[in-house]
């Protein structure tokens, strides 16, 4: 399985937005990975209506809930690793109520090169692609040396707080994502070149730390501190910690030459909840197909599996950062 894209990796942990359904209507969905400046009174307003559920006993058989709430383990924490059958049945349950191939798909040949379009704009689109190859390649060249500074961060860190780098082998996004976001941001800015587009797209390169419980926070710190002294400079960092359907801290970085990239911050529960448990409901979440009444399921099946998982000390208390400019 791919390196999921939460928070747009979350595409974007990402990677939308991650917030209760409220009645019938459907929220306004953003990547994981694109969370606005003000995300955090959306956050506090979603944990409050997802404290306000519980209490009243929301949907306890679209959520699965049930006597499994109460389950802890040997140290009375709750047990995530404990559900995570529970969680797969949950879902393969879903699909088969709610089958993907429901879905209607574009017709292939709708938009193939020169089908319906002048030679001028084919010849345009032509050059528009050749120069979205050439900014790929650009951003391939500069992934080594921030590697090496990740893995070296990586040996740093282990030592003291013992983080380790989870799915380095998908730091890249594929070239045909990263061309579908350049052809979609070059939508709203025509004059820019597919370079000035790409350097700005926050997770052509990404990478993301994991840590135990007990050292996640002052893990974290530990790995800002020496990225900045490699002279990267962090200019995003959002946390998601009190978010209900989503656990974890995504960062965002600038090269001193002016590449961006993510650094994802995880705990090993809440990297396998992202990647592996519910990464096809964040698929169907972002799908503008998905009908309303699938989404509360959906929702629901997110803060499900994210009630599970363990918040660390301190963690919560992190603060979000936005530097100007950026």
């Amino acid at each position: 399985m791919g390196f999921l894209d939460l928070p747009d990796q979350p595409d974007e942990p990402g990677r939308p937005e991650r917030a209760s359904m409220s009645g019938a209507d459907r929220p306004a969905l953003k990547p994981r990975e694109l969370p606005d400046p003000d995300e955090r009174g959306r956050v506090c307003d979603a944990m409050r209506a997802h404290t306000s559920a519980e209490t009243a006993g929301e949907s306890s058989d679209a959520a699965g809930e049930s006597q499994h709430d109460q389950q802890t383990d040997a140290a009375g924490r709750r047990d995530y690793r404990g559900e995570v059958p529970r969680f797969t049945a949950m879902w393969a349950d879903h699909e088969t109520r709610w089958p993907a191939d429901r879905r209607t798909t574009a017709d292939p040949s709708a938009d193939a090169p020169a089908s319906h379009h002048g030679d001028g704009e084919f010849r345009q689109r032509s050059e528009r692609q050749a120069d979205a190859a050439e900014a790929i390649g650009w951003v391939r060249g500069a992934e080594p040396g921030l590697s090496a500074d990740a893995q070296a961060i990586e040996q740093e860190n282990k030592d003291t707080y013992g983080g380790w780098l989870e799915g380095f082998e998908h730091r890249l996004k594929g070239e045909d994502r990263l061309k579908e976001k350049i052809a979609e941001r070059l939508e709203g800015e025509p004059d820019k070149s597919s370079t000035e587009i790409l350097r700005k797209i926050p997770d052509a390169i990404r990478y993301t730390f994991c840590f135990q419980p007990e050292n996640y926070t002052r893990g974290y710190c530990d790995i800002k501190d020496r990225f900045e002294n490699c002279g990267h400079q962090m200019h995003y960092s959002k946390n998601w910690w009190t978010n209900p359907e989503y656990k974890g801290i995504n960062t965002r970085w600038a090269t001193p030459e002016g590449q961006r990239f993510e650094v994802q911050f995880h705990t090993p529960d809440s990297f396998h909840a992202k990647e592996y448990v519910t990464h096809l409901a964040y698929e169907r979440i972002r799908d503008p197909t998905t009908s309303r009444a699938e989404l509360r399921e959906l929702h629901a099946f997110q803060r499900q599996v994210s009630s599970w998982i363990q918040i660390p000390d301190g963690a919560a208390d992190i603060p979000d950062y936005k530097k100007e400019g950026f």
